[in-house]
């Protein structure tokens, strides 16, 4: 099984977070929150978004980025931000991927974009538009690199209630 991990850096909006952390359980993918977060893990808005999911996560706190990179040391990181030079789809993501996320306010720190520029990924949207929103821009990359693995042990087909497919 392939590992995917969703790092989000001081996100400040928890109903983000909680769809964020649903688009990881459903996907298998992990969540590594760094600190300082904008809310308690225990707000109520969080709960409401990732609902009954919250239990199915494989989620990792740091205290700080620096922490995340010592205590990950080695990982394929990829940046994903308004600034990327790169497109989301040209990217190949190997095993063990790490899809970072900066802070809804503020994005990523530009240092470390700058030292990166070559895994810097971004969406394509309209430049006199600011950004997407964050749990949506997670989904978009999350799925983009399952389905460059193929979607592994995800279900490929659904099932009515009532019915049974031909």
């Amino acid at each position: 099984m392939k590992n995917l991990n969703i790092v989000l850096v001081e996100p400040q909006i928890p109903q983000n977070t909680g769809n964020i952390s649903r688009t990881c359980a459903v996907t298998g993918a992990r969540l590594h929150l760094v600190r300082p977060l904008g809310f308690e893990v225990t707000d109520k808005n969080l709960k409401r978004a990732g609902l009954d999911y919250w239990d199915k996560l494989d989620i990792t706190y740091y205290d700080s980025l620096d922490d995340f990179f010592e205590k990950t040391n080695g990982g394929k990181y990829f940046y994903f931000t308004t600034k990327g030079l790169n497109l989301y789809t040209e990217i190949s993501y190997p095993d063990n991927a790490y899809l970072i996320f900066g802070r809804e306010d503020k994005g990523l720190p530009e240092d470390l974009l700058y030292r990166n520029k070559e895994t810097c990924v971004r969406l394509p949207m309209r430049n006199t538009l600011r950004s997407l929103n964050l749990s949506n821009t997670v989904a978009i990359a999350a799925y983009e690199v399952l389905r460059q693995w193929d979607f592994p042990d995800l279900a490929r087909k659904g099932k009515l209630t009532s019915y049974e497919w031909d």
